[in-house]
């Protein structure tokens, strides 16, 4: 089967066990919530290795040298003790640097609406963008505008993934935003569209800049 490598991103750190209020842990943080859904085509065993040129913070399942999980085509994800996870998560603190050259500025309380549209366009299904979204809307709506961008090879440079068996389809969707008090004029950003077929891999995540 042809092989489609689709990279998106979005970025953003929220240390969630430091004890911070949420508005302080997006302030301290770095590429925060990365995700990763797995969907073969029937249960396998797969091993996701993370190449992360930062340090990692928190990670769940546990990391160690990589994940290796049981994984069932609707996403379900069991470890060696039969323990159920719904995706690999991991948060990491880095200096990559990221392109604001494109993109989006975007009311915050337009947020809601922008992201369904814009993450259901690349291809993420409603699981995948509400739980997005969720995380997200609380940080981006209070700002009166916030200036998305959707990161690609800066991100997947400094975070690469090694998966086996290789995947058919990636989609990695890092958004990095930073908040504005004025609307500012922006070259839109042309975004990529993930095809479902074989054994696809989604990953969403964000970062937030000063």
């Amino acid at each position: 089967m042809k092989r489609t490598f689709v990279f998106v991103f979005a970025g953003l750190l929220a240390l969630i066990m430091c004890g911070c209020t949420p508005q302080e842990e997006v302030k301290e943080a770095k590429e925060a919530k990365p995700v990763i859904y797995l969907y073969p085509e029937e249960e396998t065993e797969v091993t996701v290795k993370l190449d992360y040129t930062g340090e990692l913070t928190v990670t769940y399942p546990e990391y160690k040298d990589g994940w290796t999980v049981t994984a069932m085509p609707d996403g379900s994800l069991y470890d060696a003790d039969g323990i159920e996870y719904s995706y690999l998560f991991w948060e990491g603190e880095s200096d990559i640097e990221y392109d604001l050259s494109k993109g989006f500025c975007v009311a915050g309380e337009d947020t809601a609406d922008f992201l369904r549209e814009k993450l259901s366009y690349m291809g993420l299904t409603p699981r995948e963008y509400n739980e997005f979204i969720v995380y997200w809307l609380p940080y981006l709506q209070e700002n009166e505008y916030n200036l998305i961008t959707f990161q690609g090879a800066a991100y997947t440079e400094a975070a690469g993934l090694e998966i086996t068996p290789e995947p058919d389809n990636i989609l990695r969707v890092f958004m990095v935003y930073e908040p504005l008090d004025e609307h500012v004029n922006i070259e839109p950003q042309e975004l990529p569209v993930l095809t479902r077929e074989g054994f696809t891999v989604v990953e969403w995540g964000g970062r937030r800049l000063k």
